[in-house]
């Protein structure tokens, strides 16, 4: 699923639509968790290579002493612990699209095997002689600044031309909050059919308070709060505030100073009591809450008050917690 509605994303997918078609490598740009993965297969399933594989490989993951042996093979006995003959990545993804994540991760070693293998078309597997030929679709992606890496030294100038050939930046979640709504509900689609619960959705008052996190973890967050959302909720509802609570703002205390002096002008005519005031405010925390008074989500916590106190003030203002939803 691809959704988009900001510029920035709309024109990332316009240029998917196109490399897709095409054989060339592309790169994608992006913070962690901002849907690289999704954006590769999306690549992978609209190309001429869809009914072959696509694998996965996380360069990060890989420690630099298996690096070789994952991505282009070995032979049997070329090193300690090598019993039989493996392919690697590289091969067992030929005819299909091989999606290299966090390829900024490379060390310099795996960078000029991995240059060899674009420009020839070939690898030689660890321990081995003969060359291989291997036709395999580049997809790369990382949420480094390669030029900067270039720069410094950490990543190849000469490897950094040859998968630079089509860019895509994915923006972050926070620049395209208008997807929050149809990316949740496709969330939650997803949760209601992993755990077999019945489909919950989320309302607008649900999308509304969503739009006000910043989401540092990106598109990847969003699905893991919808997912113990629905956890929480047993298909009845998404218990979206209990998933992500959200800090309190900040008092601006210079902007909420007290003026010294007042005029009749200044101040409304009309008055709330105090406990109806109180009324309203402690069954406006509640409905945030979903009537749960204590624990971590709870109205008291909230409110700064101890849960019993709560209690008793809910009781004396005769506030029916039957009636809140």
């Amino acid at each position: 699923m691809i959704v988009g509605h900001d510029k920035g994303l709309k024109r990332a997918i316009r240029e998917v639509d196109l490399v897709a078609q095409t054989d060339s490598t592309a790169l994608i740009l992006g913070e962690t968790g901002s849907g690289k993965e999704l954006i590769a297969r999306y690549i992978h399933q609209h190309s001429a290579r869809v009914h072959s594989s696509f694998i996965r490989v996380n360069c990060g993951a890989i420690p630099a002493e298996l690096i070789d042996s994952e991505l282009f093979g070995h032979e049997k006995g070329s090193f300690t612990g090598a019993a039989s003959q493996k392919k690697g990545w590289f091969e067992r993804a030929t005819g299909g699209t091989l999606f290299l994540d966090e390829i900024g991760e490379l060390s310099l070693a795996a960078q000029v095997r991995l240059l060899r293998v674009l420009q020839e078309g070939t690898l030689t597997r660890v321990g081995g002689e003969r060359e291989i030929d291997v036709d395999v679709r580049i997809v790369a992606a990382t949420h480094r600044n390669l030029e900067e890496s270039v720069k410094e030294g950490q990543f190849r100038e000469d490897l950094w031309f040859r998968i630079n050939v089509f860019p895509i930046r994915l923006p972050s979640l926070r620049e395209r909050e208008e997807d929050i709504a149809d990316l949740t509900e496709h969330f939650a689609r997803k949760a209601s059919e992993k755990l077999g619960l019945p489909l919950a959705l989320p309302t607008a008052q649900q999308i509304n308070y969503l739009k006000k996190y910043n989401w540092p973890g990106n598109v990847r967050e969003l699905q893991v709060i919808v997912e113990r959302a629905a956890i929480l909720g047993q298909g009845n509802f998404l218990a979206i505030e209990e998933s992500l609570v959200l800090p309190l703002p900040s008092l601006d205390r210079g902007a909420c100073a007290v003026p010294q002096v007042y005029s009749r002008t200044q101040v409304s005519t009309e008055f709330l009591t105090l406990n109806e005031a109180l009324k309203l405010h402690i069954t406006k925390a509640l409905v945030h809450c979903r009537g749960r008074v204590e624990g971590p989500f709870g109205a008291a916590q909230l409110l700064a008050i101890n849960p019993n106190t709560l209690r008793s003030k809910i009781k004396a203002l005769g506030i029916n917690k039957a009636t809140i939803r």
